[in-house]
């Protein structure tokens, strides 16, 4: 029994002895890497400063020694392309046929240019799609019309109309284009006008 106490006192005097050795290496290691993350974060801020001071150095020998002339006029924006393309006849079809608002005529010599305002037909009205786009077709053009020419069915020349178009958005067309893009012919879609 003497020899098992004697042996349970070694044994707690080394589990005490280690424990003793190994808390102040853990510590150590924990010490030393936080003076190493110390060191590298140092480090860091001392290289970010250089280059932020050599960058602004740079920039700024840079924009004084930069020859100054005189400033470029100021150039109005080109306009952007239209979203407009012309539609194409479905298969078997010969026209296809655009509605819009036809206006803003202007003669010019034997043609007549027009604004034209694309439109959809929502529930048995007419709205604007938000497309805008000009044509320029020849002044004797027939055009279809029934209450632009006085409640009177009748083909009337296009160069004839300039001046009666030549208002803001007012007469609703059927416009019909051939498998080229080209216009066809102008009918007034009277019906759909209130």
């Amino acid at each position: 029994m003497a020899d098992e106490t004697v042996l349970e006192t070694c044994l707690a005097d080394l589990a005490a002895s280690g424990r003793r050795q190994a808390a102040p290496l853990a510590a150590d290691r924990i010490r030393a890497r936080g003076e190493q993350r110390m060191r590298r974060r140092r480090a860091a801020l001392a290289s970010g400063g250089v280059l932020l001071a050599v960058a602004v150095a740079v920039g700024g020998l840079a924009l004084a020694g930069a020859p100054r002339g005189p400033e470029p006029p100021a150039v109005a924006p080109t306009p952007t392309a239209s979203p407009f393309v012309p539609p194409a006849p479905a298969p078997g079809e010969e026209y296809a046929t655009e509605l819009g608002h036809v206006y803003g005529a202007v003669a010019e010599g034997d043609t007549v240019r027009v604004t034209v305002e694309q439109l959809r037909t929502v529930g048995g009205t007419t709205a604007p799609t938000g497309v805008v786009h000009t044509l320029t077709l020849p002044g004797g053009m027939l055009v279809e019309t029934r209450r632009l020419g006085d409640g009177e069915p009748a083909d009337v020349e296009l160069g004839g109309l300039a001046d009666r178009l030549s208002g803001g958005p007012r007469w609703v067309f059927a416009i019909d284009y051939d498998g080229e893009g080209r216009v066809h012919s102008l009918r007034e879609a009277y019906w759909l006008e209130g």
